[in-house]
């Protein structure tokens, strides 16, 4: 029992004993200020729950109701700037989706009270506004129906004007020839005069001539027509159009015993219907000009019902704003009460708190913790000596008894912070290693892309020198052809009244058969030279992400382009390029760039193994009958798909073949070569889940066995889809000249 009493009555020494006590007044003191703030809130909760309760929504509706209002004013502008049917679409069903949010905030508004003829105004005017933009949408509809067929009048317009032009002018120009020469063939004997220069002959060339000018005529007044900006002009265009047409008739009618008559009928027939028959060019433009001016109406109308219908939204818009004022002032009124009688609780709160601090944690716990903190401060300071005499049986003492046994074994900490101070010096080392290998890779990727960029410009300078050649043949060609003309026209000129003796003909014969020779000739050599070009701008697009590739496309173009480098630095070498593809290779998704790089590289390196073997050769068996050769074969598999480019030049020992792949390893002389093109090669392929493998005899043969999947690793795809892909348009309009240039 006395034992018990002993401890009960050490309980109050102690901290957590005079802490529970002076928490208990606090707690006292926290309950009876939460009953107040219990009050006050519950007042300032009522008035905020009038607040979002009522006045927040009925704001939020008006604002909604006023922002769509205006999506729809808008709308009528927006259709009659559309450029597309599908835009119209796009945009109607968005007027549609407004709408309905417009209506269905419109009737929340009217459903909590309020203004019954201003919601009525807004109903009205919105309704008018909808079908307005509905005529709108119509006016839109038939404007681009009315723009294909305009466009199709003038397709058949200019497909019509060259039949004409091809049958007229040629009939005018032979029988222009016929009454001056008299030749209506010439291989036939000429007309006397009195045939060729008869009255009718020349009714007739005057009939034709005239029927060319006034067809010409007909249809640039049917082109016109659709450029004039004011419905008044159409009419003269038609009745001039009429006029011509009456013209041609006339002239048809002049020229009915000549074989052309059936052959032009029918042509002026559709002429006569594209300019007076059902939906012709004149009656499209005015329905057009009658369209635009429709629209017009329709949006000017649109702004005057958008007036009135902003007007009576932002009345609404006041009214919800002024309630939600009111309510705003309620709140604020009782947050001011609560807030009065908290500020008092928290008053008392506070004086009875400077009285705990002052009575027990200062006199009793902050002076003894000072002299432990500065304990505790000096042996932080390595001062190990020092010692603190706190006395008592509360915490603090306990906690000094235990801070002298840690002093005691501070020296043995002191070795343990020398042993962690030279395990930091360690890792700043690893750190500074570990740097510099960054700034080795970056310096590595950097010589990458310089090896890259010297790549494409020693190509490009290659390609420059090849193009010489069949620009060269071009010229040459050209210059003998002009000659093979002045021998020509000076053997017409010998001949007596245009006739020909039998030597004459057959020195004719010969020079058309050699320009005919000559311009086969430049043709040929044109098309290698832009071939050339076509090639050099395929494999200079910019490509950075999978995309569906043909193989051998792919292949034939780079390999070509390699051979054309090579024939650049050396014009005697030839290479005969054999093609053993698989026609059932379809499209692969790759990086077509990257690859195109790979299949460029190595067949470089197959032009330089089987050039390097020829110039051997030609010295040690002059007139040896080795001819550089180059297979390009591809397969597909179930799964894989694989490349093989094979060549017959010097092969490579194994010991080569081992390193083949390292960076800046290479068998070439310095100047030839950096050793890094085939080390890209190999992380490109690996990039896209491939492999590369070697086969070789040295003196004999080299084959490159490229493995690719038929679909793409993921995270290959994915760093690909997060590449920026800057589009280049100086090549984009480079890619349109070579086209250009094929076709033309």
């Amino acid at each position: 029992m006395m034992h018990k009493l002993s401890e009960l009555l050490e309980l109050r020494y102690r901290i957590s004993s005079q802490l529970y006590l002076g928490i208990g007044a606090a707690v006292f003191l926290t309950v009876a200020a939460s009953l107040v703030g219990w009050f006050s809130f519950d007042r300032v909760g009522d008035a905020q729950s009038r607040v979002n309760e009522r006045s927040v929504p009925e704001i939020a509706a008006a604002f909604a109701v006023a922002q769509h209002s205006g999506e729809l004013v808008a709308a009528a502008t927006n259709l009659s700037a559309t450029t597309a049917p599908d835009e119209v679409d796009r945009i109607s069903d968005q007027i549609r989706g407004t709408y309905s949010l417009f209506a269905e905030q419109l009737s929340l508004l009217s459903e909590r009270g309020g203004d019954a003829e201003r919601f009525e105004q807004i109903r009205d005017d919105s309704n008018r506004l909808i079908a307005n933009i509905g005529a709108v949408e119509d006016s839109m509809t038939e404007q681009f129906r009315l723009v294909d067929q305009s466009a199709d009048l003038r397709l058949k317009l200019a497909d019509l004007r060259f039949s004409l032009d091809h049958v007229i002018i040629p009939a005018i120009d032979d029988h222009l020839f016929y009454t001056r020469t008299g030749y209506l063939e010439l291989g036939t004997p000429p007309a006397p005069p009195e045939e060729h220069l008869a009255a009718n002959e020349l009714a007739h060339l005057r009939y034709l001539s005239e029927l060319q000018e006034n067809a010409t005529i007909a249809v640039q007044l049917l082109a016109s027509a659709s450029t004039v900006s004011e419905p008044a002009l159409i009419e003269p265009m038609r009745e001039r159009f009429e006029s011509s047409a009456g013209h041609i008739k006339r002239n048809l009618y002049n020229l009915r015993d000549s074989p052309l008559h059936a052959e032009l009928v029918p042509m002026f027939n559709r002429l006569e219907e594209l300019g007076v028959g059902p939906r012709n060019g004149f009656d499209l433009r005015a329905r057009e000009l009658e369209l635009y001016q429709r629209q017009q109406e329709h949006l000017a109308n649109n702004h005057a019902i958008a007036s009135s219908l902003i007007g009576a939204v932002d009345g609404l818009v006041s009214t919800a704003q002024a309630r939600a004022q009111a309510a705003t002032e309620a709140s604020g009124q009782a947050i001011f009460t609560g807030r009065t009688l908290l500020l008092a609780i928290t008053a008392v709160s506070v004086a009875g708190a400077v009285l705990i601090a002052w009575l027990f944690v200062g006199r009793v716990l902050l002076r003894r913790l000072a002299m432990l903190s500065d304990w505790m401060q000096r042996m932080a300071g390595g001062d190990l000596e020092a010692r603190a005499e706190i006395s008592g049986r509360d915490e603090v003492a306990h906690m000094a008894a235990a801070l002298e046994v840690f002093r005691r074994h501070a020296l043995e900490v002191q070795r343990l912070n020398l042993v962690e101070q030279l395990a930091e010096e360690l890792q700043g080392k690893n750190d500074e290693l570990e740097q510099a290998l960054s700034d080795l890779n970056v310096a590595q990727g950097q010589i990458v892309m310089r090896e890259k960029l010297a790549a494409l410009g020693e190509l490009t300078a290659g390609v420059a020198h090849e193009i010489r050649n069949p620009l060269n043949f071009v010229k040459n060609f050209s210059e003998v052809s002009e000659e093979l003309l002045e021998e020509m026209k000076e053997t017409i000129e010998e001949s007596e009244d245009g006739a020909l003796d039998e030597e004459q003909r057959e020195l004719l014969d010969d020079i058309f058969g050699e320009l005919s020779g000559n311009l086969e000739r430049i043709q040929t050599h044109g098309d290698r030279a832009n071939r050339i070009v076509h090639d050099m701008l395929m494999m200079s697009r910019e490509s950075v992400s999978h995309q569906p590739t043909n193989i051998n496309n792919l292949l034939d173009e780079h390999a070509r382009l390699a051979y054309h480098s090579a024939r650049a630095t050396d014009s005697n070498f030839q290479l005969d390029l054999q093609y053993d593809f698989d026609p059932d290779m379809e499209e692969i998704e790759v990086n077509p760039q990257d690859v195109g790089r790979v299949f460029l590289n190595i067949v470089n390196n197959g032009c330089y193994a089987t050039n390097e073997k020829r110039l051997k050769l030609s010295d040690s068996e002059p007139g040896g009958d080795y001819m550089p050769t180059l297979l390009l074969t591809t397969r597909r598999g179930e799964e894989r798909i694989e490349v093989r480019i094979r060549d017959n030049g010097t092969g490579m020992p194994p010991e080569v073949i081992e390193k083949m792949f390292n960076p800046f390893f290479t068998t070439k002389p310095t100047d030839k070569g950096t050793g890094l093109g085939l080390s890209i090669c190999n992380d490109i392929i690996r990039r896209h889940g491939g492999e590369i493998l070697v086969e070789s005899k040295p003196g004999e043969f080299t084959e490159m066995t490229i493995d690719l999947p038929l679909h793409p690793p993921m995270e290959d795809a994915d760093h690909d889809a997060d590449y920026d892909d800057d589009d280049d348009d100086d090549w984009e309009e480079a890619e349109v000249a070579a086209e250009e240039g094929e076709t033309g």
